[in-house]
């Protein structure tokens, strides 16, 4: 009886990298827009390339906004 009870709690438990998925543990925040966006990244060395792409993808979103052709 009691090997069956292990056998199902271990059946039962959730693995790690199910729980961790989402976490914020190990990872580097980066703020973006003056303090109004925060983003997690795992590499830090990554900081700059990452704070120049969503300038770059902020920056496209905005033109295409401004260039729409009124109907």
């Amino acid at each position: 009886m009691e090997f069956r009870m292990m056998q199902e709690r271990q059946r039962l438990k959730i693995p790690d990298s199910k729980i961790l998925s989402g976490s914020i543990v190990g990872k580097h925040p980066i703020m973006l827009d003056g303090g109004r966006t925060t983003i997690f990244i795992s590499d830090k060395s990554k900081e700059q390339e990452t704070k120049t792409r969503y300038e770059a993808r902020m920056g496209n979103k905005l033109m295409v906004s401004f260039n729409k052709p009124k109907v």
